[in-house]
């Protein structure tokens, strides 16, 4: 509050000072109000912190409740002929692949035409591409102002439909040639047919486009038509021995859960084998998250005799109910055979809660029976909700749901924080009127001692005036 100036003016005492002392007097009494606010605020944040270990700690065991997270295997290749990603359905073993060619696409070229932009009159041309369910059909009618070889190029482009088209000039009399590619390689999606029909009725321009590939013989192609530069092909590969075909390079279940992307003729060896350390990083990762948690518990609940210092949320019920929650499942038995606790897996909970992995209980295991490891953490595929991470899931969700612990743990404080803040603006108002009440008694103080002051003064020199008249007269 600015200080009084026109205080003090009548009679000469430091009312504005004593003002200023009285409003910081009144004034303190908002400081525990704003401590108290700040306790909240910190409770509100400790809980954003709760709920955000939580939330990866349920992350973690989340992975750990798909079992196809036990069944993680890896490939390796030995050779460059082929490279190969292996999904969870993948059988551990060795295999051999022999490529004896890769699948190719198909590209024609028309007959030459003197001219690229030269309109060659309207008419439709169609082309058949693929077969069976992946056939298409391509009717582009063309009108005579639209023609040339270019219109037709963009054109088909346009249809997006299997084959794209470009211009190629080999250089001759006639040196423009429209060639037509299939976009997937193999027989299958190979260009069935070519043909124009010209509304003029060019029986020699018609030819130029024609194709028929049922009776296309590339060892004597039709004179003035169009010509296969490229024949499509299948790829032919053989894996342990046993022939295979394919129309694409990538090769899905050659191999069960294996896909193989076909680079080069020649051989190579894909080993596939079980990945026991990605299964065991994820239990890791289950056992960091939850130390990470306990620690941010054990933070927050703290207490140090020695100095009395004490965690934000000590003795909070929120607080507890997650830690108690949490331990109840974390020592529980489940699972089937030889694991059953967590303990079965060689991670013990320590003296202060945390859990730790010792030994080499976990990998043991893990390779010797990966199907109980997986029981007990993703449970069976009778009943998934006997493994730990789906009980564990059944205990968190409804703590970070909308309308859960946090929520209505953070609402509360928030509720509190405004009655804060109203309570302030109401003690800030009840000051405000204080301060007020006085500033005019000292208004009051002032006037009646400046007025005293008058009156002093003159009864002063009227006795001075008295004593001098006294004195003359003698």
């Amino acid at each position: 509050m600015a200080s009084i100036s026109a205080l003090g003016i009548g009679s000469g005492l430091d009312l504005n000072g004593l003002l200023d002392q009285l409003n910081s007097a009144e004034r303190g009494k908002l400081a525990p109000i704003t401590q108290q606010k700040k306790v909240v605020q910190a409770r509100i944040s400790a809980y954003g912190r709760m709920q955000s270990a939580l939330a990866s700690f349920r992350d973690a065991a989340t992975k750990l409740a798909n079992p196809a997270h036990f069944r993680q295997v890896s490939s390796s290749v030995s050779g460059s002929a082929v490279k190969a990603t292996s999904s969870t359905d993948a059988v551990a073993g060795r295999y051999d692949v022999e490529v004896t060619h890769l699948a190719r696409a198909q590209s024609l070229a028309t007959a030459g035409f003197a001219a690229s932009d030269t309109d060659l009159g309207a008419g439709t041309l169609t082309i058949e591409v693929g077969e069976g369910g992946g056939a298409k059909t391509l009717s582009i009618a063309l009108s005579a102002d639209k023609s040339s070889l270019a219109d037709i190029r963009d054109a088909i482009n346009a249809e997006n439909a299997g084959v794209t088209a470009s211009l190629v000039n080999d250089g001759s009399a006639e040196p423009w040639r429209l060639v037509l590619s299939t976009t997937a390689t193999g027989t299958a999606a190979a260009v069935k047919s070519v043909a124009f029909s010209h509304d003029g009725g060019d029986v020699e321009l018609e030819t130029k486009f024609a194709f028929d590939g049922a009776t296309y013989d590339p060892l004597n192609p039709p004179a003035g038509a169009a010509s296969e530069t490229v024949a499509a092909r299948d790829a032919s590969f053989k894996v342990n021995g046993v022939a295979i075909s394919s129309g694409s390079n990538t090769v899905e279940n050659a191999i069960q859960g294996v896909k193989l992307n076909l680079a080069e003729a020649g051989t190579a060896t894909v080993t596939v084998s079980r990945n026991e350390s990605g299964v065991k990083d994820g239990v890791d990762n289950f056992v960091k998250a939850y130390n990470s948690l306990h620690s941010a518990l054990r933070d927050l609940s703290s207490f140090d005799a020695e100095s009395g210092s004490a965690g934000i949320l000590l003795g909070d019920s929120t607080l507890r109910s997650v830690q108690s929650q949490l331990r109840r499942e974390i020592t529980a038995m489940g699972g089937a055979g030889d694991v059953r606790m967590l303990s079965d897996l060689g991670i013990r909970v320590q003296l202060d809660g945390s859990l730790k992995a010792e030994g080499t209980t976990l990998a043991d295991k893990i390779a010797a029976d990966p199907a109980a490891v997986a029981a007990f953490f993703a449970g069976t595929e009778a009943d998934a909700s006997t493994g730990l991470a789906a009980r564990l899931e059944a205990r968190i969700k409804p703590m970070l749901d909308s309308g859960g612990l946090f929520d209505n743990a953070t609402k509360a404080q928030k509720a509190q924080v405004k009655s804060l803040d109203q309570r302030y603006a109401r003690m800030e108002e009840g000051i405000e009127a204080t301060i007020a009440r006085y500033r005019e008694q000292f208004r009051q103080l002032d006037s009646m001692v400046a007025s005293m002051n008058q009156t002093s003064g003159y009864l002063t020199q009227q006795f001075d005036n008295l004593n001098a008249m006294l004195k003359g007269s003698k």
